[in-house]
């Protein structure tokens, strides 16, 4: 009786986002592609690895402007496979330059999370995207695949929030969201926010389009990123003396009562005697996510 013993495979270091064929070539043809047909790249351009998720994902252009966007800004881009593929003579040799990574599920193969993990330590400075399309499939969907979630959590790395968005004719990423400790409310929040990007069959597209970001001013943007850093919810006082907002005579009742009406913020009344206090929504949350490339909460 004999034992086959199958070489565990690995992430490869080079692929062809590192050669002259990339960094040259489809480089230029993507530049003038974009820029023939109106599209652009995302202006936030995230440093060092995480794990991308692309939505809405409703058409195999996605993938080819999604590529676009990460050659223009020199990014690597990493998706995941099963390992059988990888195992074929030429087509599994192909894969992996193409940036394959490959996924053996059984019990004794190397995970997911130990690869990336792995390869994050050999290339700390590398600009790199693990790519995940959390709906699944380019057809209609009712949820998302959490699985990119579990991750960027055991990995210890953000996750990038990506789109192609065919109403403005953007793609690229837009926000690179830090975890926290509730896994509901972030994915929540990050669906929230995909609900303003256009999908090629917006039908299609989970979650439902919605409609584009409310327009606001910046001294609104920085009430809701104010709330935000307040853990959600904040009295006019605090929101006055984190924002400054005041000394300009710029937060006033009426500017609180157009973002409720926005549906970005939530008026929350207690007892008589207590100050009212406002709450982000979680379409708010998704607002914000658009608005600024990042966020902190003050802890």
């Amino acid at each position: 009786m004999t034992t086959t013993n199958k070489k565990a495979l690995a992430i490869r270091d080079k692929t062809i986002f590192d050669g002259f064929f990339v960094k040259y070539f489809l480089k230029s043809i993507f530049f003038l592609w974009f820029k023939l047909a109106g599209w652009s790249v995302a202006k936030v351009t995230p440093e060092g690895a995480g794990v991308a998720i692309a939505a809405p994902h409703t058409s195999n252009w996605d993938f080819i402007y999604a590529l676009g966007a990460a050659i223009l800004l020199d990014i690597k881009i990493y998706f995941s496979i099963k390992d059988t593929w990888c195992r074929l003579p030429i087509i599994g040799r192909f894969m992996m330059w193409l940036g394959a990574m490959p996924i053996d599920r059984t019990s004794k193969g190397k995970g997911q999370v130990e690869q990336i993990k792995s390869f994050v330590e050999r290339q700390k400075d590398c600009r790199v995207f693990f790519l995940f399309t959390p709906e699944g499939t380019r057809g209609s969907s009712v949820k998302w695949r959490t699985g990119f979630y579990h991750v960027a959590q055991d990995c210890g790395i953000p996750i990038f929030l990506a789109k192609v968005d065919y109403r403005i004719k953007e793609s690229g990423v837009f926000h690179t969201y830090q975890l926290t400790d509730n896994k509901e409310q972030d994915i929540q929040a990050i669906q929230e926010s995909y609900k303003s990007v256009y999908g090629k069959f917006p039908a299609n597209q989970f979650p439902q389009y919605t409609g584009a970001i409310p327009k606001i001013s910046e001294a609104e943007a920085k009430v809701l990123r104010a709330i935000y850093s307040l853990k959600g919810v904040a009295t006019l006082m605090e929101i006055s003396t984190k924002t400054k907002l005041n000394e300009l005579n710029e937060l006033s009742a009426r500017m609180l009562g157009f973002l409720v009406e926005k549906g970005v913020i939530e008026q929350m009344h207690g007892s008589h005697s207590d100050e009212p206090r406002y709450c982000l929504t979680f379409a708010g949350r998704g607002c914000l996510l658009h608005l600024y490339p990042s966020l902190t909460i003050n802890h």
